[in-house]
């Protein structure tokens, strides 16, 4: 009886680590990666955007219609587009100004990151 159990659970486990890791595929991202890990965009929106503008998601994403669920590929609100715009002059700051040779948004060795014009405000110099 254990040997059928232990011989069925190898057998799953064999399955399951011949399984390709799974793929996220996020919809429009364009300065983003496209193979992010939900779990580094994830990271990147609560450490960089909820935290450093003080921002929840609706902030940038539209609702879906006829429901409250958010639309994240939409880019129905401009503030989608702004982020964008500010996370490519991030990158380019870091690039140009600090030398950095592959700059990424939410890499922790930016020298400049949302944070160091908003410090938790939606726009830069509101607390002000």
């Amino acid at each position: 009886m254990y040997a059928v159990i232990l011989v069925l659970a190898g057998a799953v486990a064999a399955a399951v680590a011949a399984l390709p890791p799974s793929q996220h595929e996020f919809k429009n991202l364009k300065v983003l990666p496209q193979n992010i890990s939900s779990k580094n965009l994830s990271r990147i929106m609560i450490d960089d955007f909820e935290d450093g503008l003080g921002v929840s998601c609706g902030f940038c994403h539209a609702e879906e219609k006829n429901s409250h669920r958010l639309d994240y590929p939409s880019d129905a609100k401009p503030e989608k587009q702004i982020a964008r715009l500010m996370m490519q002059m991030t990158l380019n700051i870091n690039k140009k100004y600090f030398k950095l040779k592959h700059p990424l948004i939410g890499d922790s060795i930016l020298v400049i990151s949302c944070l160091t014009c908003h410090k938790g405000q939606p726009h830069p110099g509101d607390s002000e």
